[in-house]
Order: C-alpha cells, then sequence, then structure tokens
C-alpha cells in the first residue's frame, strides 16, 4: 500500500472531494493566487463538514504530516500549501448568515469576502475586509484585517466576536471574550498557529452611504503629494480613509484612454456617509495640491470598491511582497518612496500606504495579539507580473524598496503581507506580544502541528 493509498483509507467518511497526485484534476486542486508558489501536497482534502476538518488535523496529528490550512489561498508566501504534505482546503465552508437585526454576520472558514461583502451589503451593512474581494476571510481576519473600512471601525479582528475553532487534539471550541478567551485574544493577529477556524462572527457597521474612489497624480508629483498626505490623513475624519499609492493607471473603462499604463501616484478614497460629507471632508487635503489628473471619487456600495481591484490582480499572477509598519514619514523617507516609486517594474506593481489609526487606535497594544496599535501606517511593497520571466524583477524591486525604507520603519510588519522570511521577522512582528503567543500556543497546539503560517513556536 502506498502513502497515497494509506491516507485515502484514513479519510474514510471525509465528505468533501480528495484530490492525489496523479489525479486528472491535482494541478487545479493544488494551486494557489501566487503563480511563483509551485508546491506539491500529496494530497489536497476539500473539508463540506466542521467533521472533515476534524477527522483532517486528527490524520495529519496522527501521522505526523505536514499540514497546510487554505481559505482564499490568497497568502502572498504562499502558506495555504505545502509540499510533501495535506492540504486542507476550506473553500467549500462558504455559508453567510445576516442578522441585520442584531449587526452580525456568521461566516464560514472558507468564504471570500466578496461572498460576505453581497451578503451584508444587501441590508447596507458591512465588516472592515481588505481591499480586494476574493481574499479569503479566515487568512485576512487571523493576521489581523487592513482595508477601507479601518480608520472608521478598526481592523477586522477588531470586529471579530467569536470563532469556532478545531483545535490541534481535535476539539472543537468556541472562541469568545468569555469562552477560551486566551485563543480568542491569540486568534486575533495571530495567524493560524492555533487551530483551524471553522466560522468566524463579526460585528456590522451601517455603509448604507459611501463614497470612494482614486486620485492620480503624475508620478513626477509624488514628493509633494506624499508629504501633504502624510500631515492630512492622521487629523482627517475617521470617516475618510485613504491609503497612498504608486501605480500605472489600468489601460481599461472607466479610465481615460489617454492615462492609460501612466505611471502616477495616487489615493484610494473610502468615505463612510454621503457625497457632501466626503468632499468636505477631502477638500482641506486636494486643495493644497495642483490639480490631478483624474479625481474618479463617487458613491457606491462598499462591495464595488471593495472589488475595484479583482480584474486587475486575477489569479495565477506572479507575486513578490515585502512589507512594513511606519510611525512616521521623514522627508528622506519620500524621497527614497519616489525613486521606487516611479520605476516600477511591471504594469501591475505597486506600492500601499494603509492608514492604521481613528478607530484602530482605539483598540490597546496588548488587547489583541496585534501589537502596532501605534503604527500610522502599513507599508507593502508588491512586486506583480503575468509572466514566470517577471519574477526575478518583481523579487528584486520589493526586496530592494524594502531595504530602502527600512531604516525608517516600526521594526515589524502585517504578517499578511510577509513571505518566508524566517523566525526573527515574525517575532519582530509580534514585538511585546509575542511570548503570550508562544505560551498560548503551548497550551493549544504544543507539537506545532500547525506551523506552515508565519509561525509562533511554542513555548517551553
Amino acid at each position: 500500500m502506498t502513502i497515497t493509498d494509506d491516507l485515502h483509507a484514513q479519510l474514510t467518511g471525509f465528505q468533501g472531494p480528495v484530490t492525489s497526485r496523479g489525479d486528472r484534476d491535482y494541478d487545479a486542486a493544488r494551486s494557489v493566487y501566487n503563480a511563483m508558489i509551485d508546491k506539491s501536497p500529496l494530497m489536497v482534502a476539500r473539508a463540506r463538514t466542521t467533521a472533515d476538518v476534524a477527522l483532517a488535523v486528527e490524520v495529519a496529528r496522527r501521522d505526523g504530516l505536514l499540514l497546510a490550512v487554505r481559505g482564499g489561498g490568497h497568502n502572498g508566501g504562499g502558506l495555504g500549501t505545502c509540499d510533501d504534505g495535506l492540504v486542507l482546503d476550506l473553500g467549500d465552508l462558504d455559508s453567510v448568515e445576516v442578522d441585520a437585526e442584531a449587526r452580525t454576520a456568521t461566516v464560514g472558514g472558507g468564504c471570500t469576502w466578496g461572498q460576505v461583502d453581497a451578503a451584508t451589503g444587501a441590508h447596507g451593512l458591512a465588516t472592515p475586509s481588505g481591499i480586494i474581494s476574493t481574499t479569503g476571510v479566515g487568512g485576512l481576519t487571523l493576521g489581523g484585517g487592513l482595508g477601507h473600512l479601518t480608520r472608521a471601525f478598526g481592523l477586522t479582528i477588531d470586529n471579530l466576536l467569536g470563532a469556532d475553532v478545531v483545535l490541534a487534539d481535535g476539539r472543537q471550541v468556541r472562541a469568545s471574550a468569555t469562552s477560551e478567551p486566551d485563543l480568542f485574544w491569540a486568534l486575533r493577529g495571530g495567524g493560524g498557529n492555533f487551530g483551524v477556524v471553522t466560522s468566524f462572527t463579526f460585528a456590522l457597521h451601517d455603509v448604507s452611504r459611501f463614497v470612494g474612489g482614486p486620485t492620480f497624480w503624475a508620478v513626477e508629483q509624488s514628493e509633494q503629494v506624499l508629504a501633504a498626505y502624510r500631515e492630512f490623513l492622521p487629523s482627517a475624519p475617521r470617516t475618510l480613509n485613504g491609503f497612498f499609492a504608486y501605480t500605472q493607471v489600468p489601460p481599461a473603462p472607466p479610465f481615460p484612454e489617454e492615462l492609460h499604463l501612466r505611471p502616477v501616484c495616487a489615493v484610494v478614497w473610502a468615505h463612510v456617509g454621503d457625497e457632501d460629507a466626503a468632499r468636505a471632508a477631502m477638500a482641506p487635503f486636494l486643495d493644497s495640491l495642483p490639480a490631478p489628473l483624474l479625481h474618479g471619487v463617487g458613491a457606491l456600495p462598499h462591495a464595488g470598491l471593495q472589488s475595484a481591484f479583482d480584474a486587475l490582480y486575477p489569479r495565477g499572477q506572479q507575486w513578490y511582497w515585502r512589507a512594513d509598519f511606519v510611525r512616521e514619514i521623514p522627508d528622506e523617507a519620500i524621497a527614497i518612496h519616489h525613486d521606487f516609486g516611479s520605476r516600477l517594474p511591471t504594469f501591475q506593481s505597486t506600492m500601499h500606504l494603509y492608514p492604521i489609526d481613528g478607530a484602530a487606535h482605539d483598540v490597546g497594544p496588548s488587547d489583541t495579539a496585534w501589537g502596532y496599535r501605534d503604527a500610522t501606517w502599513g507599508s507593502v511593497f508588491a512586486g506583480v507580473g503575468p509572466e514566470p520571466a517577471d519574477a526575478p524583477a518583481v523579487r528584486r524591486w520589493s526586496v530592494d524598496y524594502f531595504e530602502a525604507l527600512h531604516p525608517y520603519s516600526a521594526g515589524g510588519a502585517y504578517v499578511n503581507m510577509m513571505m518566508d522570511e524566517g523566525p526573527e521577522r515574525v517575532r519582530a512582528s509580534y514585538g511585546r506580544n509575542y511570548e503570550r503567543l508562544a505560551a498560548v500556543k503551548a497550551h493549544y497546539d504544543p507539537d506545532n502541528l500547525f506551523r506552515v503560517n508565519q509561525n509562533i513556536p511554542p513555548a517551553g
């Protein structure tokens, strides 16, 4: 009997599809969002029930198999797959139940944010949920959750009310402020280190009036724009969010043809409220700068802004990310940004500065595992290209950009935007919370079964 045959035998009773090497759909089953990641697991087991999840965890633990847990598969470092192990795919755990009166949503661990946004948006509600709707709920949430609604309503984890978790020993528990509180604390930013989350319950907020879209300036003006942005945004009303970016204008409607592929700097705005309030909130910033090339801001559904980048970043591109938390943006850093932002290696490559203030600062640095509450921005340097031949160039640009600016950083990074960069980088990204996380890990996963992640080894 081969190891694959043995695994199939042990997974008897698993209700979802199980795909092994040699099966016709193996390549499709093992693929992830980042085409730079090419790993070959022994088997991909796509769970349909919580019992499926518990069985796969039991088999991996008993056989000493490497276990990777995949939600949306968006992780830049490819941490939803592995070589020569078992991939537990949660994609069919995709139910969304909205209680509009209580303003909560209970969401399966395999959902994407597009599924959640569609269900909650039907009631004019939302929870903070990143910037691309194809992103998985599980990965984004467990890493913290930065996005368009951060300044208004905090991180995704600040809106997490509870989670159903399958632990390494097979137990199924509910983690919340009153049940398994140490686990609940660790799940809010500690990544996939502590178990498999099969469902999340989130608080929802009124986004029935919403305004968003990009403002573009010529890339030659980026130093002036970024200098104004660093002063303006932290003092802006919480209802206004805007991330700064270097990009090229997408070569498609609704963008004017004469701007297609033009290098620009941009602010992508999101405002909770009506258009008059949005204009008033943005006016001090916009009035201080030269006229933009395009101001494409208007009323739209929250889900419309969340999905605006989906076509620009489809599955199957070459990705290489680096990231840092940032407290201040001195003039020297602005000059470095201008240098690298003016020479993107590919059309899809970009740099984003995501705000981390407003409601995100209402939570203390030790209240959740996500400890960088004194950061003002999360920066990400994302080299992206469609062809395998692009990989060396996008990687080099991302690494060089990161290394040039790292001396001006807060030291750690948002774990959702890191590659596999080693244990010291993980430790730096949790700062003062790392030791407590290691202790919680020792209690819930003493053998480090859940280690295909930004791993926190158990203390002891």
